[in-house]
């Protein structure tokens, strides 16, 4: 793959933009991921505001919630596209082993997150 895989994160309110201030702030990269909220909108406005994040290029879509607009939105707009994939539950765990596996195909990158959040969720004892 020669141009490296554009992450966005979908959310409700400003909880994506949180999460690309931690992700920089902990790895100093800050061009690999895009917010994207549904703030203030409806699903036409944002599915606009997920055309332009993706620019055309592949990409990764993070949602926040297995469920509403922020999924639906996403789903519509990744079906058919093989250089489009999507990932519900964003932690920041995923994001962090996203920002540095660009290369991988979106599927690859996805699948790839998706199991790095799923590690990091736990119960620590006491």
């Amino acid at each position: 793959m020669s141009e490296p895989l554009r992450g966005v994160v979908v959310s409700h309110a400003a909880v994506a933009q949180a999460l690309l201030a931690a992700v920089a702030a902990i790895t100093g990269v800050d061009d690999a991921l895009v917010p994207v909220s549904n703030d203030g909108c409806d699903t036409g406005a944002l599915t606009e505001r997920l055309t332009r994040a993706i620019a055309d290029r592949p990409a990764v879509l993070f949602v926040d919630l297995p469920g509403g607009s922020c999924l639906t939105s996403s789903v519509r707009l990744a079906r058919g596209k093989s250089d489009v994939a999507v990932v519900t539950g964003v932690n920041l765990a995923m994001l962090l082993d996203f920002v540095f596996h660009r290369d991988l195909a979106p599927a690859d990158a996805a699948r790839r997150a998706a199991e790095a959040g799923s590690r990091a969720i736990r119960t620590p004892a006491a």
